[in-house]
């Protein structure tokens, strides 16, 4: 399979939001990633359910939802019913996380388990095999815009053989920090879906930065 390519529409300009998402569609991306932030689990807050709602009707790609948030449990049937095609929930922020991977199963979207740079992958080996997506922050959670940790490359690695291992089909993704210069490395270590914000969306031209991301 080709890796994917998902630009982060948090890097965006909200004042032309419809033109962004339009972009979007006409790429060869294929998927839009969503930040949701609370201001509790991250230091951020980005935007909820109104603004989802309204995307839905214009993304003609997977919605990409990745929930920074606490207790994601409360509001998967509602992320799901307002377009989101993955749902993605951080380890660090779920205390029966087998059971928020069945939850978002039974929505009908796929399931993601996110991990924080100091997270270690080990901590998946009992639940790789529940799991669709598994997404590696390569930045802090919670803004966009910052340096890529280099750290990423081998815990991709350790992903993909944890995977392997266990006879997985989860995907690898990257968040944070994936420009064109990095892209092909972390394919090269095992990355299925890129996840892009600033480098798209503050290239002069989107569509050839996606491009180049895609065919890297």
């Amino acid at each position: 399979m080709s890796h994917l390519v998902a630009p982060s529409l948090l890097s965006a300009d909200f004042l032309r939001l419809e033109e962004e998402i339009s972009m979007v569609n006409r790429s060869e991306a294929d998927w839009l990633h969503l930040d949701i932030m609370d201001g509790v689990f991250v230091p951020n807050i980005s935007f909820g359910f109104p603004v989802l709602n309204r995307i839905r009707t214009i993304i003609e790609k997977p919605m990409d939802v990745h929930l920074m948030i606490v207790d994601p449990d409360r509001y998967l049937e509602q992320f799901r019913e307002a377009g989101a095609s993955v749902i993605t929930v951080h380890y660090e922020a779920c205390t029966h996380l087998h059971r928020t991977i069945q939850a978002i199963k039974q929505t009908g979207a796929k399931a993601g388990v996110s991990l924080n740079p100091h997270t270690p992958v080990i901590l998946l080996r009992e639940i790789i095999g529940t799991l669709d997506l598994v997404l590696l922050m390569s930045v802090n959670p919670g803004f966009g815009g910052q340096q890529f940790i280099e750290q990423t490359y081998r815990k991709s690695r350790e992903l993909k053989t944890l995977i392997l291992d266990h006879g997985a089909g989860a995907l690898i993704e990257v968040d944070g920090g994936v420009t064109q210069e990095n892209a092909r490395s972390l394919v090269d270590a095992g990355v299925d879906v890129l996840v892009a914000g600033n480098s798209v969306f503050g290239s002069p031209d989107p569509i050839a930065t996606i491009h180049q991301l895609k065919h890297c």
